[in-house]
Formats: C-alpha cells, sequence, structure tokens
C-alpha cells in the first residue's frame, strides 16, 4: 500500500504542478495590479504545445530530439524521492538526498547539451549561463540539506522530515534558518525566478533558461515547460516539508492523507505567495552580479553546516 501512495504522490505533483506555476504568475499579476491569466492557463499551454507540430532544426542531432525525454523522466524520478504527503516513503530506501541533486544535474546537464547542440548563438550563451548558476546552485543545495541530515544522522529525506517531525524546536535553530535562507535563494536560481532570471521576458541580456529551450517546440517544449514547472513545486515542497513538516501523513490512513494533502496546498500557496511577493520588488540582476547572490547562499549553507555542527 505505501508503494501505491508513494506513486500517487509524485502523480500528483505531476498533475499539481502546471497549477503551482499558474497560481505563483497569477499571483505576481494581481500585486501588480493586473488582472493576469487565471492559474490553470498552464494547462491549456501544455495542451496546445502537445498538439502543435514538431520543427526540428537540420544540424540537431539525435542528442537534441532525446533531451526532453530525459529532463522530463529524471525530474519525474526526483519527485518520487521527495516527501509531499507521507513521510517515511516507499523509495526512502533506494534515494537519498545525493541522488536527488544528481536526477536535478542530470536534467540540467541535457538541457545545456541541447541549448548548445543546434549550434546557435542564444542556445550556446543560455548554456553557457546555465553551467554558471550550475556550478554554484548545486553544490549549495547539497550543503543546505546536508545541514539537516547533521541532526538526522542520515541523508535520507523522509529521516529528515521524521527527525523534524520529533523535535519541533529544532525548526528556529540557527542551522534550519540558515539552510533555508540558502536553499531559498538558490530555488530561485535553479527554477529560473527573479532576481536571477526573468522566465517572463525574451531579451537577450537576460535570458538564461529561455535561451537554451528557444529552439523547441510542439511536444519537445510541452515536456521541458512541464519538467520547469514540476521542478519548481519539488523545490517549494523541500522548502516547506523539510522545514516546516507539520501535516505530513506518518501513516497510510485516508483521514491522514487529506489532511497531508490539505497541508501541502495551504504551504505551497503560502510559498508562491512569498515567490510573487519577491519578483514584484526586486529587479533583474546583471548577469556578473548573479554569481555574488549564490556565493551568499553557498556561504549561509556553509555557516548552517558549521553551526548544526556544532550545536548538534
Amino acid at each position: 500500500m505505501e508503494y501505491v501512495v508513494g506513486g500517487l504522490q509524485a502523480v500528483l505533483a505531476l498533475a499539481l504542478a502546471p497549477l503551482v506555476a499558474g497560481f505563483v504568475r497569477w499571483l505576481k499579476a494581481r500585486l501588480q495590479n493586473r488582472r493576469g491569466a487565471p492559474p490553470w492557463q498552464p494547462y491549456f499551454e501544455l495542451r496546445k504545445l502537445f498538439a502543435k507540430e514538431v520543427i526540428v532544426s537540420g544540424q540537431a542531432s539525435w542528442l537534441f530530439r532525446c533531451a526532453p525525454y530525459v529532463v522530463f523522466a529524471s525530474t519525474l524520478a526526483a519527485a518520487f524521492l521527495v516527501p509531499f504527503i507521507l513521510v517515511p516513503g516507499p523509495m526512502d530506501g533506494v534515494g537519498d538526498l545525493l541522488a536527488l541533486v544528481y536526477l536535478l544535474v542530470l536534467a540540467t546537464f541535457f538541457l545545456a547539451l541541447a541549448g548548445l547542440d543546434p549550434g546557435t548563438a542564444f542556445g550556446g550563451m543560455g548554456s553557457s549561463r546555465e553551467m554558471t548558476v550550475a556550478a554554484i546552485a548545486e553544490p549549495t543545495i547539497a550543503l543546505a540539506i546536508f545541514s539537516l541530515a547533521l541532526g538526522a544522522g542520515s541523508t535520507n529525506l523522509g529521516r529528515i522530515v521524521t527527525q523534524a517531525l520529533g523535535n519541533p524546536a529544532a525548526a528556529i535553530s540557527p542551522g534550519h534558518l540558515l539552510a533555508f535562507a540558502a536553499l531559498l535563494i538558490v530555488a530561485l536560481a535553479e527554477t529560473g525566478r527573479l532576481p536571477v532570471d526573468n522566465p517572463a521576458t525574451h531579451l537577450e541580456l537576460t535570458m538564461i533558461h529561455e535561451a537554451m529551450v528557444l529552439e523547441y517546440s510542439g511536444r519537445y517544449l510541452a515536456l521541458i515547460e512541464w519538467a520547469a514547472s514540476l521542478k519548481l513545486t519539488i523545490f517549494l515542497t523541500l522548502l516547506a516539508n523539510l522545514f516546516a513538516p507539520w501535516g505530513l501523513a506518518t501513516e497510510v490512513a485516508p483521514g491522514a492523507l487529506a489532511v497531508a494533502v490539505v497541508s501541502l496546498a495551504l504551504k505551497l500557496g503560502l510559498l508562491g505567495l512569498v515567490i510573487a511577493g519577491l519578483e514584484t520588488r526586486v529587479a533583474k540582476l546583471r548577469l556578473f552580479r548573479v554569481p555574488e547572490l549564490l556565493g551568499v547562499s553557498f556561504v549561509l549553507a556553509l555557516l548552517a553546516v558549521t553551526s548544526s555542527f556544532l550545536l548538534r
């Protein structure tokens, strides 16, 4: 039964991912006194993209066609390792923090290769920028979560959440607060949000993620966009359930699972409001200032590890 629930929570994340991205976009529009598209607009966009014809450059190789499937599959595999509504999860024995980071790195790596493959100027520029961001962001993710793993004595995400549920006071410890700040900054960078990237523009000077996927169309673009919204949902869930795991189900019971789903929706809504509020208050950083911001997040994660090690 646990494996069924484990599979269902990954399917739930996959189904909710476009709604999460659309909700953040709608909130941002409302905060800017615009009407904005409804939160469920990404579902219509995905349906339209899946129905469109695929056009591929004559210069592209098999890698260009294969990359969207690898990006989507690796992001979906990462979703199986994240505790969305149930802890301990059935996949805790086959993957942990390191597996999660490597799966996310695999998706980024193939997307960067796909940006380089057609040989266009924008693709190469976006891939170069993406690798610069990823080189600092990925170690920071590992360090931020590793600071929580020190308290739990394990890199297993389910074990970390279970430990936090048993010791609620740890949620306000310096190590947790520093790790939360570091992971929030990295989440903005990894999901292409302001102030690191701007998903709503196609200007040459500001594009990172969008530059890599400009050559894609049809179902290939749909898979990449769906994977991007799933990645945003994964990061928001990590921020919610690793640092404030209350509401998660600890047993396979209908009542507990229903409470966990409602709790997850409330946490995602609150974090979406935080991101939308940030994006209405801050401007896009110049590209050479982005490593400075990510350097700050890395230092925060390092301080979190040091604090957790000294105070455990």
